[in-house]
């Protein structure tokens, strides 16, 4: 099927308002801050160019070698789910082109976002300076280590499936602190199935809970290790 190419600015703010009204508000998002962040990025600026006709449609874009974006109904709701406040200080994992990292730059206090491609980094912040978020730092490193040097955080964004290896990133979880990732349980017999999770520490204890049904692409830095078998 061939992409629009030559698409307007108008067209685009079109198509933005009708991926709130037909995806996200449709997929339980009723959180009028998250609503407007959606309404007010520019999606199509942190896509590839050849894919920028797709912008908002429901398709898990490709970006990379094995990365994908999270759709925008699932971003949406997952960020809802993790309340991110006015005075937070949140970590985005794997931000890939700096989409989610917009997103959040418009709901928390300060945003720190963290990158372990380096083509995708130099994008990300590519993309956000251009957006006008010169003010949002991007670190380069194995998103399970997190950034150490940048916490406590209110609340840690990943941005795809997790299945192990959490345990680096919600150290760096301030008391009350909360993790939001999609779930992958390893050995799946549907490899495809996840469900958004969140992780809050109290006391130096984390708990889980499940929230809801959800699809995306697994990150190889939380892949679990093949079990052993005899």
């Amino acid at each position: 099927m061939a992409l629009q190419t030559d698409l307007t600015a108008g067209d685009f703010a079109t198509l933005r308002q009708t991926m709130v009204e037909c995806q996200i508000r449709t997929f339980d998002v009723t959180d009028h801050a998250v609503i407007a962040r959606f309404l007010d990025v520019a999606r199509e600026n942190f896509v590839p160019a050849a894919a920028r006709g797709l912008a908002y449609s429901d398709t898990a874009l490709k970006i990379a070698a094995g990365r994908r974006l999270l759709t925008p109904m699932v971003l949406a709701r997952m960020i809802q789910a993790a309340g991110v406040k006015p005075d937070d200080r949140v970590l985005d994992v794997a931000p890939g082109t700096g989409y989610s990292t917009a997103i959040l730059a418009g709901l928390a206090q300060r945003v720190v976002a963290l990158e372990s491609d380096p083509e995708l980094e130099a994008l990300t912040k590519a993309n956000l300076a251009a957006a006008g978020f010169s003010n949002v730092p991007v670190f380069g490193g194995p998103l399970h280590d997190g950034v150490a040097s940048a916490a406590p955080f209110d609340v840690i964004f990943i941005n795809g499936a997790v299945e192990a290896r959490l345990d680096p990133l919600c150290a760096q979880l301030r008391d009350c602190g909360k993790l939001i990732a999609l779930w992958r349980t390893p050995g799946a017999a549907n490899q495809h199935a996840c469900r958004a999770v969140l992780f809050e520490r109290n006391s130096g204890a984390v708990s889980r809970r499940d929230l809801f049904d959800a699809a995306g692409p697994l990150l190889d830095a939380f892949r679990a290790e093949p079990a052993f078998v005899f």
